[in-house]
């Protein structure tokens, strides 16, 4: 038998504040069994290293991607693309990809996405996974938006994409930053039918998050 073709899930982590949703993403893709392609924008590295104090590298990428997600497992199934090199696999429709999830995505990013721009090969990926019909979810991470973005959000649903706002929900008992982090990367996973188990989902049976271990005390700490 031969070897299965790889097909990995391109993840693109652009400038916005929020680069937890991104490595939450990426941690419970690799716990799923899925490969992962990523992309770090130039502006992404600068958010990295102000929201963690880790340097983004591409020469040390592999030690630098193992200290921002906490651990060094599952680290064989990502292959790493540099923003600037449109030569990249990703960049073309023939490329085995899955599909793209650009979390967290700038404003800018979503511009250059709708408009079509292809500035880097954030961007680029992004098109092409739009051309080819595959599944994109755009985890946008603004607040407010202007009339411009959100004209821009709607031209990226009519073409096919899932726009996810970075809006956590508070039914699934989250009480702490990583939980309503994990909460946003869960939903980016449901848009492409990933299974995780990053929040406790609705089954209709109101407070069943406050009476999860823990969930009612840490609730009402948090309101002390």
């Amino acid at each position: 038998m031969g070897t299965a073709k790889r097909q990995p899930w391109v993840v693109g982590v652009s400038g916005a504040s929020g680069t937890p949703y991104a490595a939450s993403v990426i941690r419970a893709l690799l716990a799923a069994g899925e490969a992962v392609d990523l992309i770090v924008s130039r502006a992404a590295r600068l958010t990295i290293l102000d929201e963690t104090g880790i340097s983004f590298r591409d020469a040390h990428w592999r030690t630098d991607l193992a200290r921002w997600l906490g651990t060094a497992e599952g680290l064989d199934d990502v292959r790493y693309w540099s923003a600037g090199d449109f030569a990249a696999g990703p960049s073309s429709g023939s490329y085995p990809a899955k599909g793209m999830l650009v979390v967290p995505a700038t404003t800018g990013a979503v511009a250059g996405i709708a408009l079509g721009l292809s500035k880097d090969l954030l961007q680029r990926v992004a098109s092409v996974t739009l051309k080819e019909r595959r599944p994109l979810v755009v985890c946008v991470r603004e607040t407010p938006l202007n009339g411009v973005t959100l004209k821009h959000l709607l031209e990226l649903d009519t073409q096919g994409a899932v726009v996810l706002p970075a809006s956590p929900g508070f039914y699934a008992g989250g009480s702490t930053v990583r939980e309503l982090v994990d909460f946003v990367a869960g939903r980016v996973l449901d848009a492409v039918d990933v299974p995780h188990s990053l929040y406790l989902r609705w089954e209709g049976e109101l407070g069943a998050a406050a009476r999860k271990p823990g969930g009612g005390d840490a609730a009402r700490a948090e309101g002390e």
